[in-house]
C-alpha cells in the first residue's frame, strides 16, 4: 500500500488486512495510524463494521473491557444471530479462545494444569532431543529453509505428544491451522477452507473415538474424561479444545522461532552480542515478541454495550480488532521502537495478549524458542541468510505475521 493510498483509504477491508502488500508495509502504516488515526474503521464483510486498535494504552484498557465480548451469542440475539459462513463453524468455535466468563474460566481450567511451570520444565530434555535431531537431518547439507525443517516441526512434534496425537499427521495439521487461520471471506476460498475443516472434523472424530477405547495419559484423554463425566465439557467444546490446542500449540511458536532468527540475521551486531552474551537469550526472545509479533492481529471482540473511544461511537455489535504488532511498536511505551535491541529494559510487549485470554501456552512457546535459537547458534555458528532481505516474503494471513519461508545457510 504506497503512501498516496493510504492517504485516500478511508476504510480498510479484511482482504487488504490480509495482504501481502500490506504486511510489507504495515509498521509504517501502524505508525501513521498511531498518530492521528488510533482508531481506523474496517468493513469486515458478513462479520459487518469493525475498528482496528493501534495505541498500546488502548489495547491494554479494550483487552481487558468487559464491553467486548469473545462469544457473539453474548451480544446477538436470536433473531440477530448471523448464519454461519462454514458448516463445520459450531464444531470447530466453542473454545475458551471464543468464550467469555464464567465458561471461559471452567475450559482454561480443564487445560491450565498442562501448562503449569513444573509441567513445563519437565518438557526441557524433550524439546533439546527434538532440536537436536532436526539438525541432525539438516547440518550435513550446510542449507535449510528454517520454516520447514525446524521452526515447524519442533513445537508440532512437543504439542502432538502432549497431546498423545500421530506425528505422521503433522502436515495435515499444517494444512488444516491455514484454513482456520484464514478469515477470507471469499467464496472461492470459504468453499475451499469448508473442505479443509470438513476434513479435520472427521479427523478429530476418529481420534476422539479411539481415545475412548484406549485412553492414555495424554491431555486429549483427559479432556474426554471430563467430557464423559457430562458436566466439565460438552461434546462441542471437546473438539473446539483439541483444534485449539494442535493449531495455538504450535502456529505461534514457528513464527516467533522463525522471526526471531529473522530479525537476529537483519541485526548483525546483535546476533553477535548475543553469541558473546549468551546470558541474554531471555531478553532477546522477549524483544523478538515485540519487534515481530508472531500474532499481529488478535482474534474478534464484539461490542456488547456502546461506548466513546476517541470520540467516537463503538455502537453495539461492532467489531473490534487490535493490532499487536502495532502496540508493541508505540513509540510512547518504548523508546527507540523500530530499533531491535536484545537488552532493551522494561520490555512491556502484549505479544501474547493481555487480560484473561493471555496466551495459556507462552511459558511453552518461551521455552522452545529458547532451546531451539540456542541449539541453533551453537551448532550452527556460520548461520546466514540465503538471499537477499528483500526476497524475503512475509505470508497474506490476517492474524500471524509469519515468513513464508527463511532459507539460511550454515
Amino acid at each position: 500500500m504506497s503512501s498516496k493510498e493510504k492517504n485516500s483509504v478511508t476504510i480498510l477491508t479484511e482482504s487488504q488486512l490480509s495482504s501481502r502488500a500490506f504486511k510489507d508495509e504495515a509498521y509504517e502504516f501502524y505508525k501513521e495510524l498511531r498518530k492521528s488515526q488510533p482508531l481506523y474503521p474496517l468493513s469486515l464483510g458478513a462479520l459487518g463494521k469493525g475498528w482496528l486498535i493501534s495505541r498500546y494504552d488502548d489495547a491494554i484498557h479494550l483487552l481487558k473491557n468487559e464491553k467486548l465480548k469473545k462469544n457473539y451469542e453474548n451480544v446477538f440475539t436470536a433473531k440477530e444471530k448471523r448464519p454461519a459462513l462454514l458448516k463445520n463453524e459450531e464444531t470447530l468455535t466453542k473454545h475458551m479462545l471464543n468464550s467469555d466468563p464464567p465458561d471461559h474460566n471452567r475450559l482454561r481450567t480443564l487445560v491450565q494444569k498442562a501448562f503449569t511451570h513444573r509441567m513445563i520444565l519437565q518438557l526441557e530434555d524433550k524439546i533439546q532431543h527434538i532440536a537436536d535431531s532436526l539438525l541432525d537431518k539438516v547440518q550435513p547439507n550446510k542449507f535449510m529453509n528454517l520454516v520447514d525443517d525446524y521452526a515447524f516441526p519442533l513445537p508440532i512434534i512437543v504439542i502432538s505428544e502432549m497431546l498423545g496425537i500421530p506425528l505422521e499427521d503433522r502436515q495435515k495439521f499444517r494444512v488444516w491451522s491455514q484454513a482456520i487461520i484464514d478469515f477470507s471471506d471469499a467464496p472461492e476460498r470459504l468453499q475451499e477452507n469448508d473442505h479443509l475443516l470438513g476434513e479435520f472434523v472427521e479427523y478429530l472424530e476418529s481420534l476422539v473415538r479411539k481415545k475412548r477405547r484406549e485412553p492414555a495419559g495424554d491431555l486429549i484423554s483427559a479432556l474426554i474424561q471430563a467430557e464423559s463425566e457430562g458436566t466439565q465439557l460438552s461434546t462441542e467444546e471437546l473438539y473446539s479444545m483439541i483444534m485449539l490446542l494442535i493449531v495455538a500449540g504450535h502456529e505461534t511458536t514457528v513464527n516467533l522461532i522463525t522471526n526471531m532468527t529473522y530479525a537476529l540475521m537483519c541485526h548483525h551486531d546483535q546476533l553477535e552480542k548475543l553469541r558473546q552474551q549468551p546470558d541474554l537469550m531471555n531478553s532477546a526472545i522477549e524483544e523478538a515478541l515485540r519487534f515481530h509479533s508472531p500474532v499481529e492481529l488478535t482474534t474478534i471482540r464484539w461490542t456488547a454495550e456502546p461506548f466513546i473511544l476517541h470520540g467516537q461511537e463503538i455502537k453495539r455489535k461492532d467489531v473490534i480488532i487490535i493490532s499487536l504488532a502495532s502496540a508493541n511498536r508505540d513509540e510512547k511505551i518504548f523508546p527507540n521502537a523500530d530499533i531491535f535491541d536484545i537488552e532493551r529494559k522494561n520490555n512491556r510487549h502484549i505479544a501474547f495478549g493481555h487480560g484473561n485470554h493471555f496466551c495459556l501456552g507462552a511459558q511453552l512457546a518461551r521455552l522452545e524458542a529458547k532451546i531451539a535459537i540456542s541449539t541453533l547458534l551453537r551448532r550452527c555458528p556460520n548461520i546466514q541468510l540465503k538471499g537477499e532481505k528483500k526476497q524475503m516474503k512475509w505470508k497474506g494471513n490476517f492474524l500471524m505475521r509469519a515468513l513464508e519461508e527463511l532459507p539460511i545457510s550454515f
